[in-house]
């Protein structure tokens, strides 16, 4: 299930509100220019779909994010549980950085965190299967896909580059808690 939870980014323990409550979760987002939504495959998905057949299950929803922001190139990562690189890949995305574009990712499968800090709060977004969230580029965020990450997503990108994060040098990605998976809850 989705989750929301926002804290003052002084208070990392204590959240000052959260909701699983799709509708909420984007209401809330869009108030900071983040995208959330949820979208549902137009086919069914046996497992080890290749990701041509996963592209092909979300095709509407794909051209229409392409059109409406002048997406180059798309594209489906995969990461699993026993991926030998998967400390490395983590490592990765923990501490906070922007992009000068925005990250748009849309889970087929599994989940992850984003958190983003804006004007001195922190948004934690747990994303599971049908989530798209889409961040604005020059956003501070961090991801975590935890210690056994597990998930599918499709990637947007305007730059052909692909993904280039811009650290920020700030310490704040550490205060708050790691994501666990969906045991969290």
């Amino acid at each position: 299930m989705s989750r929301l939870r926002i804290f003052d980014e002084n208070t990392p323990d204590t959240p000052e509100f959260a909701s699983y409550d799709p509708d909420f979760i984007a209401t809330e987002l869009h108030k900071i220019g983040v995208t959330f939504e949820r979208w549902q495959a137009n086919q069914p998905l046996a497992p080890g779909a290749s990701p041509e057949q996963v592209m092909d299950a979300y095709r509407a929803d794909i051209d229409r994010l392409v059109a409406e922001r002048g997406f180059k190139s798309v594209d489906v990562v995969s990461i699993a549980p026993d991926n030998p690189q998967r400390e490395a890949m983590r490592a990765k995305f923990l501490d906070e950085h922007y992009h000068k574009e925005d990250e748009v990712r849309f889970f087929v499968a599994g989940s992850g965190l984003f958190t983003l800090h804006v004007d001195g709060k922190v948004y934690e977004v747990e994303c599971v299967k049908d989530d798209l969230i889409a961040v604005p580029d020059s956003t501070r965020h961090w991801f975590d896909m935890g210690p056994e990450p597990q998930f599918i997503a499709i990637r947007f990108f305007t730059e052909p580059d692909g993904w280039v994060g811009h650290f920020t040098g700030q310490d704040i990605a550490g205060r708050f808690p790691r994501y666990q998976g969906l045991s969290d809850k």
